[in-house]
């Protein structure tokens, strides 16, 4: 039996990153993926072509409004396989950079599906037969799979979720999004673009309801101009499928509606994969929803069992997970690993108009006690904004009047999730309004906007 310093299970963000820092550190390590390819959901179903499909679906927005800029463009038009192609080949190209930065790091590769047998022992089931092979530490990084309702699950031909959908091969004239978290908006958004009637309905009384209740409104506006319709507060009681499509029974405020749809996509969130992979025999506790218990350095109730990325209750981030890899395998190394401030981990929604923040909402400042100061800037005043010709959103700056602390940061606009990074590091270094107000930014950039919301805390934005 092969014997192991680390043994990882899974090859996502989290997986992939923890074997990439092992191996730096010199560590004997192996990486089980029961995928063929490496990368997880992140890469393959998720964050990376669903991108691709948002910078597509971008430009070919601008494309529709090119006689602004001057330009004379004719016949614009989706050819929809080329699409997925582009989608396909930036994946394919991303599997086979992991596969060589394993093979520079010398991590050997076990294709199979990976369960723990003891504290010290993983057994790898593949279709040519099985093995077992032996860990000094494990790192369970399984994952997580769409969540469906107990009343609506997908069929994956009319009613999909977040994988199906990025496998369909033809544009839905319609389509019904259930779900407007960052996955439901991102899809919204996309076939939008791509010229579908889209529907959006969502439980909760507004969309991307995470997010500062200004940004929700704000992208309900947005939607909204582009044509796709919202139903907040809103509840699938069923779904009927047919030759044409489905019919969605919507109940809102007591009263019944029907939305009749080509496609659904089914996305209101993600549940774990924990289960059948062995944690129970060897005493790695679960909670209801199937989420593994760990300490602030990812160590399960096993001290030689640790567990990250979407199998434990932290945010259901790639960066995330890549976070905690790295620190896993700090901390089993005996590095100086510090654990994570989950309070300063960036959420990014790459939805039209983009939408990022960081830290504290408004509301949430004001429930924690803080005596709450606000400043907002809109991109409609910034040159580079319109520069480019997209001047919807703002800046906002939540701060603690007291001490000056920046406590939050929300963006709805261009870049948004670009321009997070430099909030991110704010809240990291524990900055203060003024920091940043009184950081020079370059002109023309939209980064001005962060700047001018920062002087907009005191009352003293230039620019409006």
């Amino acid at each position: 039996m092969k014997t192991f310093q680390v043994v990882i299970i899974g090859s996502g963000p989290g997986g992939y990153v923890a074997a990439i820092r092992a191996g730096m550190l010199g560590l004997r390590t192996a990486l089980v993926e029961r995928d063929p390819f490496l990368g997880g959901t992140c890469l393959h179903r998720g964050c990376i072509p669903t991108k691709a499909l948002l910078h597509t679906a971008y430009v070919y927005d601008e494309f529709k409004h090119a006689g602004d800029l001057g330009l004379q463009v004719d016949a614009v038009g989706i050819d929809f396989p080329k699409v997925h192609k582009r989608k396909s080949d930036i994946v394919a190209k991303l599997a086979n950079g992991i596969q060589f930065l394993m093979k520079k790091r010398k991590i050997e590769v076990f294709t199979g599906t990976g369960s723990v047998v003891d504290r010290t022992t993983v057994r790898i089931k593949s279709d040519t037969g099985e093995e077992t092979i032996g860990a000094e530490h494990i790192i369970v990084a399984t994952g997580s799979v769409p969540a469906s309702l107990p009343h609506i699950s997908p069929d994956h031909k009319t009613i999909l979720d977040s994988d199906s959908i990025l496998t369909m091969e033809e544009m839905p004239k319609t389509l019904a999004v259930i779900g407007a978290g960052a996955v439901g908006v991102e899809f919204a958004s996309i076939f939008n673009s791509f010229g579908a009637k889209v529907t959006v309905i969502e439980l909760l009384p507004r969309i991307v309801p995470i997010e500062d209740d200004e940004v929700s409104k704000t992208l309900e506006r947005a939607f909204k101009k582009k044509g796709i319709a919202l139903h907040t507060a809103s509840e699938v009681k069923s779904i009927e499928t047919g030759r044409a499509g489905a019919t969605l029974t919507v109940e809102s405020g007591g009263k019944k509606t029907q939305v009749e749809a080509e496609k659904v996509l089914l996305s209101i969130g993600r549940k774990p994969v924990t289960e059948k992979i062995g944690l129970e025999a060897v005493g790695v506790e679960r909670d209801g929803r199937g989420y593994v218990a760990i300490n602030e350095f990812m160590q399960t109730a096993i001290p030689t069992i640790y567990a990250i990325g979407d199998i434990v209750r932290t945010p259901w981030l790639a960066h995330v997970a890549s976070a905690e890899g790295i620190l896993a395998i700090d901390h089993l190394a005996g590095k100086n690993a510090h654990p994570i401030d989950y309070s300063k981990i960036p959420n990014c929604t790459y939805c039209s108009p983009e939408v990022a923040s960081v830290g504290l909402t408004e509301a949430k400042a004001k429930e924690a006690g803080y005596d709450v100061k606000v400043g907002k800037f809109p991109f409609s005043v910034i040159g580079k904004a319109m520069i480019v010709g997209d001047t919807e959103g703002f800046v906002k700056i939540v701060s603690d009047a007291r001490y000056d602390e920046v406590l939050g940061v929300h963006i709805i606009g261009p870049k948004a999730t670009e321009l997070i990074a430099e909030a991110t590091l704010g809240l990291k270094m524990e900055a203060m309004v003024e920091d940043i107000a009184k950081t020079v930014h370059a002109h023309p950039t939209l980064s001005e906007a962060m700047m001018e919301a920062a002087h907009s805390v005191y009352g003293e934005a230039i620019h409006i």
